[in-house]
């Protein structure tokens, strides 16, 4: 999971883009870049570190330019190392070309080794890396955009939304599932693409609309045009978007995500009927679910645990070892609030359950007479190939445990998840046009080892097959 965004505007882009990482900086905190085209040359900086820690006023007044790129990193495919920092920069026949990928591609090592068996060195671990070898391949051919992003919707397996900057030209696209989002934002002068509308917001800048999964973007100074290179018979939005990554204040494929996590807390009440004295959100992730789960019990929406400001999201942080010491650090009980009172304590989603166990014993070390934890998703029960950091059955403290088990394991008094089928319903996007890999163990796209979901998109010898229409550049709908 990672956050892009592109812009093209004649007052210049840096600074904006500075702006629209630091509404990002959730979607990843390894590492932050820009590249920017000033029309002769191109400019960049990235490094290890948040967007605030990368950037300062002298190195944005350096990236000079009317067109250019963002991106911060969160790792799912590539070490932790600097070569992996995005944007990719490379200049070819005279052309400057700059690329930055959300999401993760499944076939990244058959592509790797059939590249490389062609003399193809590759300087990054990243199957970003694979994306532009893929695009640079088809315009050594024929020199067009359009051909080489239908050549990535034939031979990307997986969840991508890319950003490619090529001289003063943006290309945005988006895979024929929509698993990744992607919009398009109005600024003052020009145009912005980015992972959420939060980024668009940043600025000033007015959300237009998603990307439609399959439709590739191209904006310049003359203007936005939009072509249809694929259409799938049904989408995969990711789920777990809705859950935890996106900020509530994001609209994603048409639904503000606040009013979806608040509709799951209502629900989590209605599929639980529990009074309690409080109802308490973990900060800042189960607050729109908790102040729904308030509003519906009619219980008081009271906090119990303040959350330091400046740190980060431990979720995305990279080591168990750093995320559990994150914990302290970052949540601290009001004790107040929640002595001698019955708790419901509300959550977006239980993962690794470590961090769960941590706070259920800070509010009852804090003399709480009961901690009842209520989830705004179902269990986690498998591994996520597409774009979150949930690696393995082992790590999820969910897979092939009763719920019983899981509630002894953090130590709560009563445990809830939320069902699956009211999740789907608060979200408002039909369970067939979801990805639900990661609660569900079926997957939109064929994984070896892995069941399929029944309509899932096949690939065989190089083409998708099944459910999906590619159209030839031009062809397709605008």
């Amino acid at each position: 999971m990672c956050g892009i965004v592109g812009i093209v505007d004649a007052g210049g882009v840096s600074f904006q883009l500075y702006y629209a990482l630091y509404a990002l900086q959730h979607r990843g905190q390894e590492s932050a870049g820009i590249s920017t085209f000033d029309g002769k040359s191109l400019y960049k900086h990235k490094g290890q570190g948040l967007v605030a820690e990368v950037f300062d006023e002298d190195i944005l007044r350096e990236l000079k330019g009317n067109v250019g790129i963002g991106h911060v990193r969160y790792p799912t495919t590539g070490a932790k190392i600097p070569e992996n920092v995005q944007p990719f920069n490379f200049r070819y026949k005279g052309r400057d070309l700059a690329i930055i990928h959300n999401g993760n591609l499944v076939n990244t090592q058959a592509l790797r080794q059939e590249y490389e068996q062609r003399g193809q060195i590759f300087c990054t671990t990243t199957d970003t890396e694979i994306i532009a070898n893929i695009i640079a391949d088809e315009l050594r051919t024929s020199n067009s955009m359009e051909d080489a992003v239908l050549l990535c919707m034939r031979r990307l397996v997986g969840s991508y939304s890319v950003v490619v900057m090529l001289d003063d030209t943006l290309y945005a696209f988006r895979d024929p599932l929509g698993i990744r989002p992607l919009c398009v934002g109005k600024t003052e002068q020009g145009y912005v693409i980015a992972s959420e509308s939060v980024a668009i917001d940043a600025f000033g800048g007015s959300f237009v609309r998603d990307v439609m999964p399959g439709e590739l973007i191209r904006v310049n100074a003359d203007g936005l045009s939009a072509t249809r290179m694929a259409v799938a018979s049904h989408t995969a939005h990711c789920i777990f978007e809705y859950v935890y990554f996106a900020r509530a204040d994001s609209t994603m494929d048409g639904t503000l995500v606040y009013d979806v996590r608040q509709k799951i807390g209502q629900k989590l009440y209605e599929s639980d009927y529990l009074q309690a004295d409080i109802i308490c959100p973990v900060p800042d992730s189960g607050t729109a679910y908790a102040a729904g789960y308030a509003m519906r019990s009619g219980t008081p929406f009271l906090e119990g645990l303040m959350k330091n400001r400046y740190m980060g999201r431990t979720f995305i942080m990279p080591t168990q070892a750093q995320r559990e010491q994150a914990v302290r650090i970052k949540l601290n009980p009001i004790r107040g609030n929640l002595k001698d009172r019955k708790v419901v304590l509300v959550d977006d989603s239980i993962v690794r359950g470590t961090t769960s166990r941590r706070i259920v014993d800070m509010i009852s070390e804090a003399g709480a007479d009961e901690v009842h934890v209520r989830v705004g998703s179902p269990p986690i029960i498998a591994p996520c190939y597409l774009g979150v950091d949930m690696p393995t059955r082992k790590e999820l403290i969910a897979s092939g445990k009763a719920e019983e088990d899981v509630r002894e394991s953090i130590a709560a008094t009563s445990l809830s998840y939320i069902p699956l089928d009211d999740l789907v319903e608060a979200i408002g996007i039909d369970r067939c046009n979801l990805c639900t890999g990661c609660l569900t163990g079926h997957y939109p796209l064929e994984i070896q080892g892995e069941k399929s979901c029944r309509r899932a998109i096949t690939y065989v010898d190089g083409t998708y097959q099944s459910d999906l229409t590619l159209f030839e550049a031009g062809q397709g709908t605008s």
